[in-house]
């Protein structure tokens, strides 16, 4: 699996995972969602991800790398 298949899979179970404990917990996790949509907005402006870099450094390969 790609670099950006996996964040794409790892923010939204973080959504939802966020959003549940924001319903049936406490409603301070909330924030988090909020954190993971901003950094989500941040990244198609920037370019900075720092998961995708993670991701990187464990040697997981792009869409690009996969398709030579």
């Amino acid at each position: 699996m790609s670099v950006e298949k996996t964040l794409f899979a790892f923010a939204g179970i973080m959504i939802m995972a966020t959003t549940l404990l924001a319903m049936y917990h406490s409603p301070l996790w909330a924030w988090v969602t909020l954190f993971i949509g901003f950094n989500a907005f941040q990244s198609s402006f920037t370019g900075f991800c720092l998961p995708g870099m993670i991701m990187r450094k464990m040697g997981m390969k792009t869409e690009s790398e996969l398709a030579q």
